[in-house]
């Protein structure tokens, strides 16, 4: 039933600024589309080191990012010119195709101290056919957003289709993302339509087929099966998945198919050949030094 279990670990994004880092896996680094997530937060820091927090411009390409806030608020600004605060709810959803940059930033240093940020971030690998489209930038309004209630279970379907709902955030393949929110005792199942399936423990605790697991866990479903989730607590899930597009290199903050293109843009951000964003363009994060290779994705259901 389940394809594997993984463990959340502790990653640095800024000084000061540490996350779950739950993909990419060495033993399953994607989940349909999905090759990347982080859990940041709850955060509290004491004001005068809030600037900390700062993400700094940084390139991407062959991918969306997606960010959903819990709580608090981020400032993004990108390269199209895009300066968008987003807030609990809302998505930001960066194409980044051939190549785009962006900021983040925490500008409201009381929120940060009152413990008041939480998010989710996730990367969306893109088609080989979308791979070098143009960047664009959407943000979409918990309006929005489908919203599903029954007793005991809250679900807002951020992105995708899923349980017979559809959003209307753009996509550029079959996927599903659904923000849960689940009363001790409710049950709730995974979407049978689509054919790989997580569901990441963000709070709370959930019984799976007898077996009991909690927050920062990412539970994997094989393909084909109709497991029931049974909260034992109060619980949020976000679950994601959706139709596996084929192996990808990461590294860094690249994606691709072909090993060639993650190198040619780190030569190219090296050399500066991308543009900063225009309002955010006096400082950047620098190649990281490494002479590793990009890594390539196992089969979608390799397992140790």
């Amino acid at each position: 039933m389940l394809d594997i279990v993984i463990e959340s670990r502790k990653a640095e994004i800024s000084a000061g600024f540490s996350v779950k880092r739950i993909l990419p896996y060495q033993l399953r680094r994607m989940v349909g589309p999905f090759i990347f997530m982080d859990h940041g937060g709850p955060v509290t820091i004491p004001v005068a080191e809030a600037s900390n927090l700062d993400v700094l411009p940084h390139p991407h390409i062959g991918l969306s990012t997606v960010s959903y806030l819990f709580s608090g608020n981020v400032t993004h600004r990108d390269s199209l010119g895009v300066e968008q605060v987003i807030t609990p709810g809302e998505v930001n959803w960066m194409t980044a195709g051939k190549g785009i940059t962006h900021s983040e930033r925490f500008e409201d240093p009381a929120m940060l101290a009152g413990g008041k940020l939480e998010m989710i971030q996730t990367w969306v690998a893109l088609p080989e056919k979308s791979e070098e489209s143009d960047p664009a930038f959407d943000n979409y309004k918990p309006d929005q957003l489908p919203v599903f209630t029954d007793t005991g279970v809250w679900m807002r379907l951020i992105a995708g289709e899923a349980y017979g709902l559809k959003s209307s955030v753009k996509t550029h393949s079959p996927l599903f993302y659904v923000h849960v929110t689940l009363e001790q005792g409710a049950r709730f199942g995974l979407p049978p339509e689509h054919s790989e399936r997580g569901a990441y423990v963000v709070r709370g605790r959930v019984e799976v087929n007898g077996n009991t697991y909690r927050a920062g866990q990412l539970l994997v479903f094989s393909k084909g099966v109709d497991p029931l989730i049974i909260a034992k607590e109060p619980t949020t899930l976000m679950m994601l998945g959706g139709e596996h597009l084929g192996d990808r290199f990461i590294w860094w903050n690249f994606v691709s198919s072909k090993r060639e293109r993650i190198e040619q843009a780190k030569e190219d951000w090296k050399q500066g050949r991308m543009d900063l964003p225009p309002m955010d363009n006096e400082e950047f994060v620098p190649l990281p030094e490494s002479k590793s290779k990009p890594a390539g994705s196992p089969p979608p259901n390799a397992l140790s």
